[in-house]
């Protein structure tokens, strides 16, 4: 009944996705918030913050090399690729990000905006010049100037990027269908946007592993594997258009 719901909402266009950690599990990368997640073993307040990269910048820079080297050779999953597809027939609006990963543009998405920047990108602190990450894996100064490079994702300690929070909320408040994959909803502002598409109208789904605080204001939960739901979706999406 939950995927024939989406599925209708989904044909009815102005659909609005937003991601989290686990849209990427799939592809091989760890989430966050897991029981095997990133920060279970790693303290992000001490090493990915403004002030791990102004006091303690060489283990700053190997954390965020090894997250860099951990994007080698990892490609987008069904998952992303069906997102991209809705998005060519016009059941999908665009995408919401939590994710640094760049994996909905490589999948073929292009409407996408990244809450939190971008991993595969860095920028020197002085010039802001930018790079592909691969430079900061063999340096620490900029080619440009001799600044200091530093990765393109929003630190603990920063606040997020101005148009991509203007350009969300945008898509929250016209969307009539909301599709929550694989947050927890434990971060701010991006847990903002779902109760903003609610009070706008549109019919809220959640589709995550685990349970979240917003499940019971949503029209429909799946606690389940992501790709494997959405493929069960988009077969109901076919009959029904």
């Amino acid at each position: 009944m939950s995927l024939e719901m989406i599925a209708n909402c989904l044909v009815g266009g102005n659909a609005v996705v937003l991601t989290g950690a686990g849209m990427s599990t799939a592809s091989g990368l760890p989430d966050f918030r897991g029981k095997d997640g990133l920060w279970k073993s790693k303290d992000p307040r001490l090493l990915a913050s403004v002030a791990a990269m102004q006091n303690n910048p060489e283990e700053f820079a190997g954390f965020y090399r090894h997250r860099i080297k951990m994007l080698e050779g990892v490609e987008p999953n069904a998952g992303h690729k069906l997102l991209a597809e809705w998005e060519e027939r016009g059941l999908l609006k665009g995408i919401i990000t939590q994710n640094v990963d760049g994996l909905h543009q490589a999948a073929g998405s292009k409407n996408v905006h990244e809450l939190h920047g971008n991993l595969r990108r860095v920028r020197c602190s002085s010039c802001r010049a930018s790079f592909g990450s691969g430079v900061f894996l063999e340096r620490a100064d900029c080619p440009e100037c001799g600044g200091s490079l530093r990765p393109g994702v929003v630190l603990f300690g920063e606040s997020l990027p101005d148009r991509p929070m203007e350009e969300a909320g945008s898509l929250s408040e016209t969307a009539s269908c909301f599709l929550v994959l694989g947050s927890s909803l434990e971060v701010s502002p991006a847990n903002g946007y779902p109760m903003i598409a609610k009070r706008s109208g549109a019919k809220l789904f959640i589709i995550n592993m685990t349970p979240t605080h917003l499940d019971p204001m949503a029209d429909a939960v799946i606690h389940g594997d992501i790709v494997e739901t959405l493929g069960k979706i988009n077969e109901a999406v076919n009959r029904d258009s």
